[in-house]
């Protein structure tokens, strides 16, 4: 019998000619996950830091010509430890890289109901046709209060949430006022990524760490787990979701 199999693609990165990165994606939005990734790991600043970027698809080389960089990227990209995420390429927290693009969300743009959270949950997981067909990937997708705005998957976790960054610097699509949906853990390395992208809620499916409760206290970020069969837990920042009070009889 036949069955559907997810890809593995390595993508190198060259800026400005120079080898970066080598990453294990899913090779569709390979663009968009390269120029979220940049910007999360402070290479970048903004989309328009990029002068030129294309894909070459057929040796696995993404090329990024910039405008400039951060001059001290280099330096910061090796002093980081190894966490939960496989792989020299995806250090976790980490260090001066991550302190200096991850976002402390004082504001608060957004507030959704428990309601909500089950909807848009269930509305990812539909979507999902490429996990339904495999099993094998990951899904994230960026919601406003009502449906999903823009939806990735990847076998990467960090992949997909970088492909939704990336999409939202080039189109200059506001993301402080949106809620991120998951499908995977919420790790350390996950929370900073949802705080470098620069959003105040975060849902998912499965489980938190310890740590990446700790991080999202400090970084004032709402986490949300365990959203499944009719329930879900409010880890931090519970002032974001409204909460149905029980009627008295």
């Amino acid at each position: 019998m036949e069955d559907v199999i997810v890809t593995e693609y390595p993508v190198t990165v060259k800026i400005n000619g120079e080898e970066f990165v080598t990453m294990v994606c899913t090779p569709e939005h390979i663009e968009e996950m390269v120029i979220g990734y940049l910007a999360s790991e402070g290479v970048i600043r903004k989309y328009d830091d990029i002068e030129d970027i294309w894909v070459q698809e057929k040796d696995g080389y993404v090329h990024v010509k910039t405008k400039k960089v951060n001059p001290y990227y280099q330096e910061f990209q090796n002093k980081r430890y190894i966490t939960s995420c496989c792989g020299a390429s995806r250090q976790g927290f980490v260090f001066v890289n991550d302190k200096l693009t991850a976002k402390k969300m004082d504001s608060m743009k957004v507030r959704i109901s428990v309601d909500d959270c089950f909807r848009l949950m269930n509305e990812m997981q539909d979507s999902a046709e490429t996990f339904q067909q495999t099993g094998g990937v990951h899904n994230a997708a960026l919601c406003d209060r009502q449906s999903i705005v823009l939806s990735r998957m990847d076998i990467g976790r960090h992949n997909a949430l970088d492909k939704i960054y990336g999409y939202c610097l080039k189109h200059d699509i506001s993301i402080r006022d949106k809620v991120l949906v998951f499908s995977g853990r919420l790790s350390s390395e996950i929370l900073l990524k949802v705080a470098k992208i620069g959003c105040e809620v975060v849902l998912t499916k499965s489980a938190p760490t310890e740590l990446a409760l700790k991080l999202a206290e400090e970084l004032k970020i709402t986490t949300v787990g365990f959203i499944r069969n009719g329930s879900l837990n409010v880890y931090t920042c519970p002032e974001r979701i409204e909460i149905p009070v029980k009627e008295a009889f």
